[in-house]
């Protein structure tokens, strides 16, 4: 397998992590959590979830009384792309180095689906695996070439710390994910 030129390299990743963001910028998890804790983060500051739902809200909290099920918008991305809504689901992992995305499971085997703010918007705590979140953002969908595709998981790979065969991506990949307006955590549903 033909590995990519550095300089070629460098020019996918800078428009994955334009179309993509990782935790690249903003505060890292400790400066993020004493902003929050001293009352200068966004997060947990406010919410228009109706009904008064319960939970810890983050962002602009929950204003759309209706979910739309992961399924759906997984099964027709570009029905959804560009639209405001609102998905609930078990929070299945988070960014451990900025709390700057969670991931939601959808009510089938393997379904889920990103939830990603700027770095510093909002900080999701690690401990925020296995509880019910509650969230409101605009759909993205990302189609990514084989080579960014490659890239991409290589990318994502050094970011969890394991090991990387480019063998195992020779396919494009399309990236949907919900782009963050707002969410409400709490125990359970």
């Amino acid at each position: 397998m033909r590995s990519l030129a550095p300089a070629r390299l460098a020019v996918i990743l800078a428009a994955l992590l334009m179309a993509v963001p990782a935790c690249d910028k903003g505060p890292a998890r400790g400066e993020a959590a004493a902003k929050l804790a001293a009352g200068a983060d966004t997060a947990a500051k406010a919410t228009a979830e109706p009904a008064a739902a319960p939970g810890t809200p983050y962002g602009a909290g929950v204003k759309l009384a209706a979910a739309t099920s992961i399924a759906e918008i997984l099964g027709a991305p570009e029905t959804f792309k560009g639209k405001t809504v609102r998905v609930e689901g078990m929070i299945t992992d988070v960014c451990a180095q900025r709390g700057c995305w969670m991931e939601l499971a959808g009510e089938a085997a393997g379904e889920k689906l990103r939830f990603k703010v700027d770095d510093g918007d909002m900080v999701f705590p690690v401990e925020a695996k296995g509880k019910y979140a509650v969230a409101e953002g605009v759909v993205a969908v990302n189609e990514l070439t084989g080579d960014d595709a490659r890239a991409y998981a290589e990318y994502q790979a050094k970011e969890a710390g394991k090991e990387f065969d480019p063998a195992s991506v020779t396919d494009p990949m399309r990236i949907v994910r919900l782009d963050g307006v707002g969410a409400v955590l709490r125990d359970q549903k």
